[in-house]
């Protein structure tokens, strides 16, 4: 699943097309216009498949191994003793004594929240609350409201259904279907998608802000040239080098939107340079050397005049999609029902949810909305404590 600024790398000029549609529904489902699919990315730890191994009909929890050649799934203790160990395997046992009463009959994708002796009650600006910290999120729930979270052994958050007669075939969507699942008292257990989006109505002056914002957009990409478009569509290569030196700024913090389109084509020309110099210098022999360096200059074949001017509109582009998006987000993170912190050595600071998955209902397509400046800061900040920080969690 792609953040909606990278459909623009990866997708072409109809990725782009579809990262401007998937900006127009969020702007008419926040604006109750029209209903649409929203999920929201819940940062759970670790990943859980659960259902029904096609091959024998018999129950079992997975992590990502399930799509291994020879998928990898347990079905007893003994399967998860012999693969696993600490938190993990202890989560997997739980997962699988209190999953397989849930009655599932395909196989579901969820985020694991809390096990036993994962949830504390806690005071935070005042408000009591019970909160579970499974990763770099604490998710909190007032005490009075959680009277179903304090009961449960484990918590678990769904949000892709998979069908198919074999694991290698099984085809993916979003949702799961959790009306169709058994209520255990032992399981906490919901599906991700957000619902009464029309509560978080826009504002007339944010909405305008917004279309202005994707005026902007629309001008912008009909500049630029659909032969550009479709050559870094077609070199994956290099639109994923693209992504990463954009990741190495959000890393070190710097918002894209600071930085001048002809500083970020310079700065990213740059960054590939040194990345494939440093794999020259690791090379011992000539031809080592050679290969690496063929490759350098292939990739440098795209910066040409022309297509340097349309990288810069490119970083123009998706600086304008980023800001757009988190206007978007803003809107969003008021419909949580679940308020969320990060936790500091100096105590508890708000912050907004992981992020949301605007799902195309027709094509089945997906994308990432979220706030990578705030999420990157928290997930990599030394400042922030993670929930494997934890004693009970090493």
């Amino acid at each position: 699943m792609t953040h909606i600024e990278d459909k623009v790398l990866y997708g072409g000029v109809n990725g782009t097309r579809q990262a401007i549609f998937a900006l127009r529904d969020l702007r008419d489902m926040l604006g109750g216009k029209k209903e649409g699919k929203v999920s929201v990315k819940w940062d759970g730890a670790p990943a859980i498949f659960a259902g029904t191994d096609p091959r024998d009909g018999k129950f079992f929890v997975a992590k990502k191994g399930i799509f291994n050649k020879n998928p990898k799934v347990y079905k007893t203790d003994a399967d998860i003793d012999a693969d696993t160990s600490g938190d993990l395997n202890a989560k997997l046992k739980e997962a699988l004594k209190h999953l397989s009463k849930l009655g599932i009959e395909d196989v579901i994708q969820g985020d694991f929240l809390f096990g036993a002796g994962d949830k504390t009650v806690k005071k935070i600006d005042g408000q009591r609350y019970v909160t579970f910290h499974p990763n770099t999120i604490v998710y909190a729930i007032p005490f009075d409201q959680a009277t179903e979270v304090r009961k449960a052994k484990i918590g678990i958050v769904w949000h892709t259904t998979y069908k198919g007669k074999t694991f290698e075939t099984m085809r993916a969507s979003y949702g799961v279907d959790v009306k169709a699942l058994k209520k255990v008292p032992a399981v906490w257990s919901q599906d991700a998608m957000l619902r009464d989006v029309t509560k978080a109505t826009m504002s007339s002056q944010e909405t305008k802000e917004v279309n202005k914002m994707l005026s902007e957009i629309g001008t912008l990409f009909n500049k630029i040239s659909g032969s550009a478009l479709r050559q870094l569509e077609k070199n994956q290569v290099l639109a994923q080098h693209i992504e990463t030196f954009s990741n190495s700024l959000v890393r070190q913090g710097i918002a894209m939107h600071t930085q001048s389109e002809e500083k970020l084509v310079a700065n990213c020309i740059s960054f590939i340079q040194k990345k494939y110099q440093k794999e020259i210098d690791k090379r011992k022999t000539a031809a080592g050397k050679s290969t690496q360096q063929k490759k350098l200059d292939d990739l440098l074949d795209f910066f040409s005049v022309g297509n340097k001017a349309d990288l810069e509109r490119i970083f123009k582009l998706q600086k304008l999609i980023v800001l757009t998006k988190l206007k978007l987000i803003n809107n969003l993170n008021r419909l949580q029902d679940i308020d969320t912190f990060v936790k500091t050595k100096r105590g508890f600071k708000v912050t907004g949810a992981e992020g949301f998955v605007a799902i195309d209902q027709l094509g089945g397509d997906a994308v990432k909305i979220v706030d990578r400046m705030e999420f990157s800061y928290n997930n990599f900040s030394p400042d922030i404590l993670k929930g494997w920080d934890t004693p009970s969690r090493s």
